[in-house]
């Protein structure tokens, strides 16, 4: 007799359940900022991936009633048929020139983005080599392209030569990586591994969804950090939902990309445009990063710090170097343990177990942001102090 749906549901979450994955959101009772309300407490937020502060930025959210306004509450069509407003294309030649690329097309969401251009770029007989740590949007992407896969040890320029080196092919040769990895923190060796791609002819393609907004000159990610942002070669493709404030993914790189996606990229054709409150506020966020260099300044002032006193309070962060700092707890029960009693103390930063991470490596992952003052930082620090004591994580 077939499986029924009931069982089928029943069993999956049982098994969840019993494993202590189960997994039930916390839900925000006031907006995204870096003190906000979770679940009736009053916390310093530590979840969220709102580097800037521009969520609820009142300059963005102006600009977002401004084009709310005068465009409209929706696009009402896919860009390729009715949905493409003026102001799609102007934020497009915006966010190109932020990026110093040829071209620049937004999609949906940057998980969109993963499956429609590695979608649209590969084909049978082309070589893709990917990070073995890169994101589950670009793994889903790749499964949905007969191009030949293979994975590199993480970070590892030597192996990724050993890979290319041992799987020739005639067709496209394309290096994925995220710029920064969302889990550990840590930034991809991205110049050493562009030289490793074009020894052998393959294109980079870099997923920095948390290096936008983060790294490089105001903001304009890993690509610039390392100097490749004029680069041909250096597919940049990134979300819009994190340092920028609002949502959405975008395509940056050659000139001509940009037009092949409009034609070939699935998301991008069967999916209707973004809003137009959303593209105000995107458009506003660029503009405020670059004419004011304090959030990056502030950023990275309370990333330094936040790290430092962890590290002499004897917390592991797994070698981080950007503003995602994880604190290592080992097993998920801990974890999520370690995430209730901070949340009693009034901190909100989050377990995560396995599948997020390994087994083994389950985590509170926390992200300090441009918002957060010295004495949230201070109150973090306390709570953790005292939640790492009583679990017996640190002496």
């Amino acid at each position: 007799m077939a499986t029924s749906l009931s069982d089928r549901l029943g069993a999956e979450l049982t098994g969840l359940r019993d494993s202590g994955l189960l997994i039930h959101p916390r839900v925000l009772e006031a907006p995204q900022r870096a003190r906000t309300r979770v679940d009736g407490h009053d916390v310093v937020n530590l979840a969220s991936n709102n580097y800037l502060g521009f969520a609820d930025h009142p300059e963005i959210k102006a600009r977002a009633e401004q084009y709310l306004r005068e465009w409209g509450a929706g696009a009402g069509a896919v860009r390729t048929i009715a949905g493409t407003l003026q102001i799609h294309e102007d934020f497009e030649r915006q966010l190109a020139e932020f990026k110093h690329t040829g071209s620049a097309l937004v999609l949906q969401s940057g998980f969109t983005t993963n499956q429609g251009v590695l979608g649209t770029l590969l084909r049978e007989g082309d070589l893709v080599v990917s990070d073995e740590l890169n994101h589950a949007s670009i793994i889903d992407g790749l499964r949905l392209t007969k191009a030949t896969k293979r994975i590199y040890k993480h970070a590892d320029p030597e192996d990724l030569d050993r890979v290319l080196s041992e799987n020739d092919t005639g067709g496209l040769k394309l290096v994925v990586t995220d710029g920064v990895f969302s889990m550990d923190g840590d930034i991809a060796p991205l110049g050493r591994l562009i030289e490793v791609a074009r020894k052998y002819g393959a294109v980079t393609y870099v997923d920095d969804a948390h290096g936008s907004g983060v790294l490089g000159e105001a903001g304009r990610g890993t690509v610039h950090h390392f100097g490749y942002e004029h680069a041909d070669d250096v597919i940049q493709v990134g979300t819009l939902s994190k340092a920028w404030g609002a949502v959405g993914g975008y395509a940056a790189g050659h000139r001509d990309l940009r037009e092949l996606l409009i034609n070939r990229a699935r998301p991008y054709l069967f999916s209707t445009a973004q809003p137009p409150a959303v593209v105000g506020a995107l458009s506003e966020a660029l503009e405020l990063v670059q004419r004011d260099p304090s959030f990056m300044e502030r950023l990275w002032e309370n990333t330094r710090y936040f790290k430092a006193e962890l590290a002499r309070l004897g917390f592991d962060t797994m070698g981080s170097q950007t503003p995602i700092t994880p604190v290592l707890f080992g097993e998920a029960g801990a974890a999520f343990e370690a995430s209730r009693r901070l949340l009693d103390e009034g901190i909100f930063a989050v377990g995560l177990g396995f599948p997020t991470v390994p087994r083994g490596q389950a985590r509170i992952r926390n992200i300090v942001t441009a918002e957060h003052t010295r004495e949230d930082l201070d109150q973090a620090l306390a709570a953790y102090e005292r939640v790492g004591r009583a679990l017996g994580v640190v002496g």
